[in-house]
């Protein structure tokens, strides 16, 4: 059985038929072998090959679809769906905002898949065909292969505007961002509900075959009507929950089947924690250490489309600044110990409405009697200027903060970048700290590289990426001379990272006379830069993580929704921080050091790690690695408390789906559709009738003659 082409006779844009360029694609990436021959009067597609399904015949499935996705708190709900079957418009390109009239007005078709560029995608526009969604049923955004220069950011202007510190109750003047608009550039689409889905399509292949389908059948011609058949796409993105957290926590407990299904799960992960003493792991070793000083960063980010947030400038420069300060402290923090305890700690949930830090604080207050500065790093990135201003808010023990601040500023001398202070009557940047301070009043700063708005033009965006950060590398290096290559971004973060290994140091008690001894490795910075923007699958990350988490580094950049980063950063601190002791695999995985071991999982946790392979040898040489890393439960506590409407906790939660998925098509005008209709009916009412007159005449039709006995 042939192929039959999926358009027929179809002009290009000058008026001649032709089936080459993108438009030959459409049935190759379908299953069929079309043989595309150029010339005047052919059809656009002839077929020598034979297809096995009739579905693909008729449909295209893309590729590369990222969804926005419905997320929903105590009072209402945000994101994006599509209906239960999927929707389905005919395509639209939309070349500039004056064009939008004829998807919201004018077309005779509707309603309309509309296609952006990312010039288009802003608030704006999307707010006009928000409104127009009786005629739009779905919208796809063409993300480019280089970030838009205006910058973009679907967060809002004033972030961790309702979590944190400053509220009607404390310092008015300080609260809705009355002093400093945080992220100008933000739009706020990240925060709306739209009735439509609306999905992410890279600029490559398949959106060209929508534009040569959109081209050939449904691009209007001297201001007349396309003629059918139109080309349609039709998106699945249908979001099981619906209303608010309580309602879909309700109905995730009203199942009372085998396999219940559930149909939301509360935004949460797990947060990672190290300690340059080892800690007992039990409730009695919780009171070994009365002071401390916390090192944090986040963990995670966030963008528009689901599984898209690289998170570069506000994630990855922050924990990768920290993850090399806590490596520059290994040597000298075992050699010479100081007084009190260093606790490095990734903080999960961050960026997806702070849902985490609050649950940790009271942890840590539980454990700990006094607890010393808190210094967070949020947005820790530098470049060929560096300057990074420490944000200071002071509460009641002043003499810590600035004995903090400076003891970053000592460190920081001879380095060549700029520490600054911002002023007294300047608050706070949104970071996790806020949630800190609203449970207790703990002395600290929060290191930043802007005094006033974000620098960050494409803060929680799908931009935030290693362009922006601008890690790049000279033509020609294979994958593992990048791993190797040291980007100017890497010595600026190396450098930062440098005065804030020190000022840890002198802050928990060492000796100031170490300090010259307390460097980080640009190398290390270097290959973290690489495998956490640019290619997560390289040689030193499968070195340091099991062979069964191999799996994890399949994905080209990582997403900082997922938990790909929590897992690599666990094992990178681990191999950052500890030791490789010199045990078997078996007492390794059993957590102990020998068989009559008992107490040291208390203490330590013991990783097996892959390790190198050899040169021309495929088995890899795996080794033990001793550390003090450990996770802890990152979920905000009103899923514990079961308040799903609490006013003091975040009450964030994500819907589930069962598909993603967009396919394109061509589709008959709807009075062949109908006349389709009306014959189907017609023969299936003759055919009934001729049974029926059969089926009564069938002693007549059907007799045959005695036969002789």
């Amino acid at each position: 059985m042939s192929c039959s082409p999926l358009w027929v006779n179809t002009p290009d844009r000058s008026g001649k038929r032709t089936a080459t360029g993108p438009a030959c694609h459409i049935r190759r990436i379908s299953g069929c072998d079309p043989a595309c021959l150029p010339g005047e009067g052919r059809s656009s597609f002839t077929f020598s090959a034979s297809c096995n399904s009739v579905e693909k015949k008729i449909y295209v499935h893309l590729n590369y679809t990222v969804p926005c996705v419905r997320l929903l708190n105590a009072t209402h709900q945000i994101g994006c769906q599509s209906s239960l079957s999927g929707d389905v418009g005919v395509l639209h390109v939309l070349e500039s905002e004056e064009n939008l009239d004829w998807v919201l007005s004018s077309g005779p078709n509707p309603p309309y898949m509309v296609i952006l560029e990312s010039s288009l995608f802003t608030r704006s526009v999307m707010m006009k065909l928000k409104n127009g969604s009786s005629r739009v049923a779905g919208i796809v955004v063409v993300a480019p292969n280089t970030n838009p220069v205006e910058g973009f950011s679907p967060h809002t202007s004033c972030p961790n505007e309702n979590t944190g510190v400053y509220s009607e109750s404390y310092d008015p003047t300080l609260a809705h961002c009355n002093v400093t608009v945080w992220n100008p550039l933000g739009n706020g689409l990240s925060y709306e509900e739209y009735d439509f889905p609306i999905f992410s399509l890279k600029d490559d292949n398949d959106t060209q075959v929508i534009r040569q389908c959109y081209l050939n059948h449904n691009q209007a011609v001297n201001g007349s009507s396309p003629r059918y058949p139109l080309c349609a796409m039709q998106l699945y993105s249908h979001m099981s929950a619906v209303t608010d957290t309580a309602t879909c926590m309700r109905r995730n407990d009203i199942n009372f089947s085998i396999s219940p299904e559930m149909v939301c799960d509360p935004l949460g992960d797990f947060n990672v924690w190290a300690s340059t003493r080892p800690l007992n792991n039990t409730e009695k070793g919780h009171k070994m250490w009365e002071k401390v000083v916390i090192a944090a960063a986040r963990l995670d980010s966030r963008s528009f489309f689901f599984d898209v947030a690289p998170g570069a400038e506000s994630g990855a420069s922050g924990f990768i600044t920290l993850l090399a300060a806590a490596h520059a402290l290994r040597n000298v923090t075992q050699e010479a110990q100081p007084n009190r305890t260093i606790f490095y700690t990734f903080f999960q949930g961050v960026s997806s409405f702070h849902t985490i830090v609050l649950n940790t604080a009271h942890c840590v207050h539980a454990k700990y009697n006094s607890v010393l500065p808190l210094l967070l790093m949020f947005f820790c990135f530098a470049d060929d200027y560096i300057v990074c201003i420490l944000c200071i808010k002071h509460f009641n023990d002043l003499f810590q903060v600035r004995k903090l601040i400076e003891n970053l500023q000592s460190a920081a001398a001879g380095l060549g970048f700029t520490v600054g202070e911002a002023g007294f009557s300047q608050p706070l940047p949104p970071s996790s700290f806020q949630r800190f301070l609203r449970a207790r009043q703990i002395p600290g700063v929060v290191i930043e590289n802007h005094q006033l708005n974000f620098t960050n033009r494409y803060y929680e965006s799908m931009y935030d990426n290693a362009e922006y950060l601008n890690v790049s590398y000279p033509p020609n290096l294979t994958p593992e001379e990048q791993l190797k290559f040291v980007t100017d971004t890497a010595k600026a973060l190396t450098e930062v990272a440098t005065m804030v290994a020190r000022a840890l140091y002198v802050q928990a008690g060492g000796a100031e006379n170490q300090q010259d001894n307390i460097n980080a490795d640009r190398q290390i910075v270097s290959q973290m830069l690489y495998g956490f923007l640019v290619r997560s699958n390289n040689s030193w990350f499968q070195q340091l993580i099991p062979s069964d988490l191999t799996s994890h580094l399949s994905k080209l950049i990582l997403n900082y929704t997922s938990s790909e980063p929590t897992l690599l950063v666990q094992y990178l601190l681990a191999n950052l921080t500890g030791s490789a002791i010199n045990i078997t695999q078996e007492n390794c995985q059993n957590q102990r050091e020998d068989e009559n071991d008992k107490e040291s999982k208390h203490m330590f946790t013991y990783m097996w790690v892959q390790g190198a392979a050899p040169p021309n040898n495929t088995k890899r040489e795996g080794f033990c690695v001793r550390s003090t890393v450990r996770l802890s439960r990152a979920v905000s506590p009103a899923f514990e408390l079961r308040d799903y409407t609490s006013k003091d906790y975040s009450t964030w939660t994500e819907s589930r789906w069962k598909s993603i998925k967009g396919r394109i098509f061509l589709v008959a005008s709807h009075e062949l559709e109908m006349l389709t209709l009306g014959v189907g009916v017609g023969v299936l009412l003759a055919s009934l009738l001729l049974t029926y007159i059969i089926s009564s005449k069938a002693d007549i039709l059907f007799s045959s003659g005695r036969e002789p006995t």
